[in-house]
């Protein structure tokens, strides 16, 4: 594994790579159940974030969802 950059939410994040994005967002301290995720510009389901595969230099953006009323 070695550590290169990714870009989310607009800031440099260094990570061991390769990695899936489920594993990126735990990594970052994210509960994968609880954001959405856009990978390249493209909105991601999460039942792919197992399998969805993190590259050195890709873009994500990654929103948390938050429930209340």
């Amino acid at each position: 594994m070695e550590n290169m950059t990714v870009i989310a939410n607009g800031r440099e994040v260094q990570v061991g790579l390769p990695c899936s994005l489920e594993e990126f967002l735990v990594a970052q301290a994210l509960r994968p159940r609880s954001v959405v995720v856009e990978h390249n510009g493209e909105a991601v389901a999460p039942s792919e974030f197992a399998t969805r595969k993190v590259k050195a230099g890709d873009r994500l953006e990654i929103v948390k969802i938050v429930a209340g009323g």
